[in-house]
């Protein structure tokens, strides 16, 4: 019982750091109807650079900030050839994604991999270990806390991701926010108001990769290592956080819950992942449960329209 409830924080930490992931996702894929495959690229760019910052020195703090500004390049790339060079949307992710391969394994100095497990970074603030004299202070700090690596990154990720919604929220309420949403919305219409849609979508790619550099610094610092492939995938993952949490939030009318939504499925999304694991299921098998709960979520939505269309005209051929 103990270890399942370990698995199951752990879970959920992981859940709320890849939730950030999420929200970014978010902005492109339900506000400006654009999918953007730069994502798994993007993810794995903030873990490779925070931690190749972090093992030279430079404070978690200000990595992180540095992987963030990262994020929001490869964001800038995929927009500038969407926007200025007229290439579709779903290519110019592919393109700047391939390309990411690259430079996340020049940023390594061609290593496929970087441990952090002597390394200070965000979460072993609060967690610190035994015997590593580069976070002597910490241990101490975290020894009067009396925080594990799965609570630190939990409450980590609660604050981080609570204060993102919030700036969100209040971004998405502003002129310039509003002229966002409303690209996605009805690009025609906001154009011939004068708007300019190509840099709305120029920022809103920028800002989505951003906070999805952001998890993948978070994330990185939280399992104490980063790798040129550590964002396989990371779209479908985001895809399945996003049609789970609308689930929940189906009803939900105020924008502050729908951003919110996307963070809860990702929770959702990783506690699933770690009872279907410790129920037996191979490892391997999880990209293939991934692409199926994905599909099966969207589904679901237009079998139940659908149904409900051939009710109501059923109906209505009766009532006559």
């Amino acid at each position: 019982m103990n270890g399942l409830l370990t698995s199951l924080m752990g879970a959920t930490a992981q859940g709320v750091l890849w939730g950030i992931m999420a929200l970014g996702v978010y902005i492109t894929y339900k506000l400006l109807k654009i999918s953007d495959l730069t994502v798994d690229g993007s993810f794995a760019l903030g873990g490779c650079v925070c931690a190749v910052l972090i093992l030279g020195g430079m404070s978690p703090a200000l990595a992180t900030l540095i992987a963030i500004i990262a994020g929001l390049a490869a964001g800038a790339v995929t927009g500038i050839l969407h926007t200025v060079f007229n290439i579709p949307a779903i290519l110019s992710g592919i393109l700047t994604q391939i390309s990411l391969w690259s430079i996340n394994l020049r940023i390594m100095s061609g290593k496929s991999n970087l441990p952090l497990l002597n390394s200070e970074t965000i979460i072993s603030f609060f967690v610190g270990r035994s015997g590593s004299s580069t976070i002597e202070s910490a241990s101490g700090f975290a020894k009067a806390l009396g925080m594990t690596q799965s609570t630190a990154s939990l409450i980590i990720g609660i604050v981080i991701a609570v204060v993102i919604v919030a700036i969100l929220y209040w971004f998405f309420g502003t002129e310039i926010g509003s002229a966002l949403r409303a690209t996605g919305n009805n690009e025609a219409m906001i154009r011939a108001l004068g708007v300019n849609t190509n840099r709305t979508k120029l920022l809103a790619l920028m800002i989505s990769n951003a906070l999805v550099s952001f998890s993948g610094a978070l994330v990185a610092q939280s399992q104490k290592y980063a790798d040129v492939g550590m964002g396989t995938g990371a779209i479908v993952v985001a895809l399945a956080s996003i049609v789970i949490g609308e689930v929940f939030f189906k009803y939900a009318r105020n924008f502050a819950l729908k951003l919110t939504s996307a963070v809860v499925g990702a929770i959702v999304y990783f506690i699933i992942r770690a009872v279907v694991l410790r129920l037996g299921m191979n490892a391997n098998d999880m990209k293939l449960l991934s692409a199926i709960i994905v599909a099966v979520s969207l589904c679901i939505p237009v079998v139940t329209q659908r149904i409900k269309e051939k009710q109501a005209y059923s109906e209505e051929g009766g009532e006559e």
